[in-house]
């Protein structure tokens, strides 16, 4: 499994191009839909995978939705914790509200990758002070991911790349 990351609109969001095969999933398509089409190249886009609805991680969603073939994976149509099969990629869907209501994160437990969106940065935490945020939803979320093995990388929304280990460690938010 390859990902590529696609900064997209100005508040340099990132949209995340996961592929195998031939095929791929896009994660959070926030803008720029021409920058990440070109980034898909000759990809079959099997799946459209959004953390949660803010503008900035669905602007160009529009786009793929002019595909009957692509399937579009957000909360109010996934289970927590369903394994979910679309081509070569398996994955389950993680509730983690807080910074918004319909916020999850998409985790491939095969390849310990989990996509976070604006859940967690490297070193920080999503803000909870916009509409449908809750500090003791975000306090219950992160209790959840403690949970989870060091050694999964999280894919943020925004910023860099971090592991669930670094940000036991090092994220005041998490302690």
């Amino acid at each position: 499994m390859k990902i590529k990351t696609v900064v997209t609109g100005y508040l340099d969001e990132n949209c995340y191009i996961i592929s195998q095969d031939g095929n791929c999933l896009v994660v959070d398509p926030g803008d720029e839909y021409n920058k990440i089409k070109d980034e898909v190249g000759e990809d079959k886009v099997l799946g459209v995978l959004i953390t949660h609805s803010h503008f900035d991680h669905i602007g160009a969603l529009r786009n793929f939705l002019t595909k009957r073939s692509i399937k579009i994976f957000k909360k109010s149509n996934v289970e927590e914790n369903k394994e979910y099969k679309i081509g070569p990629f398996i994955f389950k869907c993680l509730y983690t509200p807080g910074h918004s209501k319909d916020s999850i994160s998409f985790y491939f437990e095969n390849e310990k990758k989990m996509f976070v969106g604006d859940f967690i940065f490297k070193e920080s935490m999503g803000r909870t002070d916009f509409p449908g945020g809750s500090d003791t939803e975000m306090k219950e979320s992160i209790k959840k991911i403690l949970e989870y093995p060091d050694d999964i990388e999280l894919y943020p929304g925004h910023y860099e790349t971090t592991t669930l280990g670094n940000e036991k460690n090092n994220n005041p938010f998490l302690k």
